[in-house]
């Protein structure tokens, strides 16, 4: 069993930053990051393999958005840079034991999430 517990979101201006973390219980996987905006599906925001030498982006946030981790505080983060209204979402870390994916049911284990708010 994995426990994900999400930290970092906040209300940030457009072109604001904000780094979200995703601390892990257990043994890690790949992990991925994903996000839901009201009335919206969830949709993949990307993703990175355990060893963190394989990494995909959604082409949204492609050139922003950073993913980076560290498997001996066995954290994922999450670099925003450039932030957009658009991003405004609930973003939810996942983690899986398989490849890097950008289906949801690639991912066994799912954080509550944490809120990001963009104001324009």
């Amino acid at each position: 069993q994995v426990q994900l517990d999400e930290s970092g979101g906040g209300l940030v201006q457009a072109g604001g930053s904000l780094r979200l973390s995703c601390a892990a219980s257990g043994r890690t996987y790949t992990m991925a990051w994903f996000r839901q905006a009201p009335g919206k599906e969830r949709e993949f925001v990307v993703a990175i393999s355990w060893s963190g030498g394989s990494t995909d982006y959604a082409e949204s946030v492609r050139g922003r958005f950073t993913i980076s981790r560290d498997n001996a505080k066995n954290t994922v983060y999450l670099q925003m840079n450039s932030l957009k209204p658009e991003d405004t979402a609930v973003y939810y870390c996942a983690a899986g034991p398989y490849g890097m994916s950008t289906k949801r049911a690639g991912y066994y284990y799912w954080g509550q999430g944490t809120q990001v708010t963009v104001s324009s």
